[in-house]
């Protein structure tokens, strides 16, 4: 069977040589064979020459987004190629018997729109389980060889799918969750940092943990001994547990979630520090002026909140929401204490995002020093070309 074609139009090509997996419907001059939606298309550019192999999606402002520069189908023998490639690499970095991690992250593993995230459970409950997402039509349409790829490679106990993103209405698929293979436990009990937590994989958010914060918040930890914490956007309460653990003076741990501050809570618990870890249910903005109204004050804050902006046209919106809840931040801590802000958004890049925390500094009237600049763990690998790899920003400062 001849493989489909799409050629793009003249100096469309440089950013996919370059590195860059996705091909936008408006850089395309022409699509020959007739395509499915999902099937592999050879994908050229202005000249008949070669630039990779892709997923075709008719639907997609992503028309295509290329899987290899090689391999002309995307089969079982292709999707074992690169999980073991991507399970060789984290082997570099972590010990993969006994951590959690994400073992596969779509594009930057030649996996366009597949997350897989690998829990292991602790000592006491050990086992291998997967959490994925299936986010691109190209994957959601070879799910039976990529499961069989993932019990290959992985060993897991099972595997759940939390296909729930809003980008799948972008891609013309049905939302999903269930279990897929093997059995998930309805609670995986993961060691992370000498910590212990309880991870739903089914309720919680995204693939139930988020794993690329894992080295920020140990770098944090290291800060809080002694100190008052602030755990903004706490989620299920891995950067103030830690802080508890490492020896805080107490931990205040805000969310608007109730089902995440419960989570937290339970959290606490299991690692012995729940007599010094309190939780509000609160917007963040709103309590943040209200302890600021009140005088209070604290040697540690940790801002994590999630992605302000979700698109290019957020990015100015973005920008006055960021700075807002780093202004209110900078003003609860104490001098000599420490900030530690996140932002998970790709749009709103490093450059911005370091301007940012200047220009919040300036308008509290304070200064501060950079004691480390942070991204996400290695895990989460960033390539050349492919600048929507390069997304989790952390800067700890010191605020005089």
């Amino acid at each position: 069977m001849t493989m489909s074609t799409v050629t793009l139009k003249p100096r469309e090509d440089i950013r996919i040589r370059r590195g860059h997996p996705w091909i936008y419907d408006n850089e395309i001059a022409s699509v020959e064979g007739g395509p499915a939606p999902g099937d592999e298309v050879r994908a050229q550019d202005s000249r008949g020459r070669l630039l990779g192999f892709g997923f075709f999606n008719p639907a997609s402002k992503i028309r295509v987004r290329i899987f290899s520069h090689s391999s002309e189908r995307a089969d079982g023998d292709f999707f074992r190629g690169i999980f073991s490639a991507a399970l060789d690499w984290r082997k570099r970095f972590f010990d993969t018997e006994t951590q959690s991690f994400r073992a596969v992250f779509g594009e930057a593993d030649f996996a366009p729109g597949l997350i897989v995230d690998l829990f292991r459970g602790s000592s006491a409950a050990p086992g291998c389980w997967l959490s994925t997402q299936f986010l691109s039509l190209g994957v959601a349409r070879r799910r039976e060889a990529i499961v069989a790829a993932l019990q290959a490679v992985f060993a897991p106990d099972g595997i759940a799918e939390r296909s729930d993103a809003p980008v799948l209405a972008h891609e013309g698929i049905p939302a999903f969750q269930g279990i897929l293979a093997g059995s998930v436990p309805e609670t995986i009990f993961m060691e992370e940092n000498g910590a212990t937590f309880a991870v739903d994989v089914a309720g919680g958010q995204k693939t139930g943990w988020f794993l690329d914060q894992r080295a920020n918040r140990a770098a944090a930890a290291r800060y809080a001994r002694g100190r008052e914490v602030l755990d903004v956007f706490c989620n299920q309460g891995g950067f103030g547990i830690l802080c508890a653990k490492a020896g805080a003076a107490a931990v205040t741990a805000v969310d608007s979630s109730s089902s995440a501050l419960a989570a937290a809570a339970r959290n606490a618990a299991l690692n012995g520090v729940a007599d010094r870890y309190a939780t509000a249910e609160a917007n963040a903005f709103d309590y943040l002026r209200e302890l600021e109204r009140s005088g209070r004050k604290f040697g540690l804050v940790v801002l994590d909140p999630p992605a302000f902006a979700k698109s290019r046209s957020a990015v100015e919106p973005a920008y006055r929401g960021y700075k807002e809840v780093n202004v209110r931040a900078m003003r609860l801590t104490e001098r000599g204490g420490i900030l530690v802000t996140c932002s998970c958004s790709h749009w709103f890049d490093a450059a911005r995002f370091d301007a940012m925390i200047a220009d919040a500094a300036f308008d509290c009237g304070r200064r501060y020093r950079v004691i480390e600049e942070r991204s996400q763990d290695l895990d989460h690998p960033i390539v050349s070309g492919y600048d929507e790899s390069r997304y989790l920003k952390c800067r700890i400062i010191e605020l005089g």
